[in-house]
């Protein structure tokens, strides 16, 4: 009986195992000159520095917060502070979590995950910072510890900070050392725990999920659908 295997189909040579990876974009010639500020500066305090698009992320150690403020306005000449702030890495809380809703969606992370620059666990303080005379801006980001988040001030350099500082401390909990006065700005002094992390009970999502989870908009052309008649319209 003869054989009636198909043949191998030939294997091409030379053929790549995976595509090569894109190749990184150019650099502006106003990124460049940060970044070599940056290094000329700052040196290994700078943990990581990436450009994104037209600015520049630049992740820093701790101890180094306070004179990036000072590199940031003599040797960067931004003069103006966009803004300070913090983040919460976490995932938001899973069903069954204590003030969670249903996050099954995929749009919600279910691991930890960092943005540009990295970082070394939950906690971030952020800056943005920009010179009204060169036209550039730059992104610092620095990692608190989680058991005791908190950072120099940044106020004796940029007195502006003053606000954005005290709006992170009640939301975020983080403390700002050498802060003239981190009293409350929005939350009455008696309110126990930050709003903005990703722990913090929220009553009303408890009682209704995150809107983004549930509420999926009608493709034009489909059909919406209709509410059941225990359920409001709105």
């Amino acid at each position: 009986m003869p054989d009636e295997t198909p043949p191998e189909a030939p294997v091409a040579e030379n053929e790549p195992d995976e595509a090569p990876p894109a190749p990184a974009p150019a650099l502006s010639a106003k990124q460049e000159a940060v970044l070599a500020r940056l290094a000329e500066y700052l040196g290994d305090a700078v943990i990581e520095s990436v450009p994104l698009f037209t600015d520049v992320v630049a992740r820093v150690k701790p101890d180094a917060w306070q004179r990036v403020a000072e590199v940031a306005k003599e040797h960067l000449d931004c003069d103006y502070l966009s803004f300070i702030s913090g983040i919460d890495w976490a995932p938001a809380p899973k069903e069954g979590d204590e003030g969670s809703s249903d996050t099954s969606s995929p749009v919600q992370p279910s691991e930890m995950t960092f943005g540009a620059a990295g970082s070394a666990g939950r906690f971030q303080v952020f800056a943005h910072v920009q010179s009204t005379h060169r036209h550039w801006g730059v992104t610092f980001k620095v990692d608190l510890d989680e058991a005791d988040p908190r950072i120099a001030s940044w106020v004796s350099v940029y007195p502006g900070a003053d606000w954005h500082e005290r709006e992170c401390r009640e939301m975020f909990g983080f403390v700002f050392d050498g802060h003239p006065s981190l009293r409350p700005l929005y939350l009455p002094a008696e309110f126990e725990g930050h709003p903005l992390r990703k722990d913090f009970p929220l009553l009303a999502r408890v009682v209704k999920p995150w809107p983004g989870l549930v509420d999926v908009e009608a493709m034009p052309g489909e059909p919406e659908e209709v509410p059941s008649e225990n359920e409001s319209p709105t």
